[in-house]
């Protein structure tokens, strides 16, 4: 049972709370939980599991495929006050590839029973067109992905997510470690790790154990467009 407070946010959430009627939304009520999840903590582990809609109350998640090699990479990644219906996909149909879902860092989490929320798609007009919605947003996430993976230059990758990184964490100091990047631009350490020598080297960036400073901006974001103008 949700908290009053806690209600109240899921309410602020959720676009079609208002088109829902009284016992629907006791549904949602009686039916979902915050749950607090330590950094690293694996919260969804591919199609074996349907853990219901995740709502990030609190921290950051990571979506991501991984190969049967056990190569990473990532899809994209939640925030506060993001919502995510790949984790119910048992409720959608068709879909055919797994998606792995970790905690970033500690978070607190909202999950939305996946039978309670199949029960209102299939009665509210509303949670279906929102589902279906939401669904095709982070389908959009995912072919960007794919797209900078299969036609973007290398160097341009890691330019881009560089730059990224930075603006979201409105710092130039990143505190990844190698490996973290490679998992998140779907590369080998080694690639990443002579790629950003080269960085430092031209003087775009500086690099320390565990974190990567942007020192020229301007000429980092100008690689970025003179590949993807080629």
């Amino acid at each position: 049972m949700l908290s009053n407070d806690q209600v109240e946010y899921l309410s602020s959430i959720l676009p079609f709370w208002n088109k829902l009627n009284d016992d629907q939304k006791e549904l949602i009520i009686n039916n979902s939980s915050l749950v607090n999840y330590k950094k690293e903590a694996h919260i969804h582990n591919g199609s074996s599991e349907c853990v219901g809609i995740i709502i990030v109350k609190s921290g950051t998640l990571r979506t991501y495929m991984m190969s049967d090699e056990g190569k990473e990479v990532t899809l994209y990644r939640l925030f506060d006050g993001d919502l995510c219906t790949l984790s119910a996909s048992c409720l959608l149909d068709n879909i055919t590839f797994d998606v792995y879902i970790d905690a970033e860092v500690d978070s607190q989490v909202f999950l939305i029973n996946s039978n309670i929320f199949s029960t209102l798609i299939k009665d509210n007009i509303y949670v279906e067109n929102f589902s279906y919605k939401a669904t095709i947003d982070r389908f959009s996430d995912v072919m960007w992905t794919m797209e900078q993976i299969l036609f973007m230059k290398f160097d341009q990758r890691l330019a881009l997510f560089l730059i990224e990184e930075s603006s979201k964490n409105k710092s130039n100091t990143l505190y990844l470690t190698h490996t973290q990047i490679a998992k998140y631009i779907g590369s080998a350490r080694e690639v990443v790790s002579r790629m950003l020598k080269y960085f430092a080297d031209d003087g775009l960036i500086s690099l320390s154990r565990g974190s990567v400073t942007i020192i020229d901006k301007d000429r980092l974001l100008k690689l970025y467009l003179y590949t993807n103008s080629k």
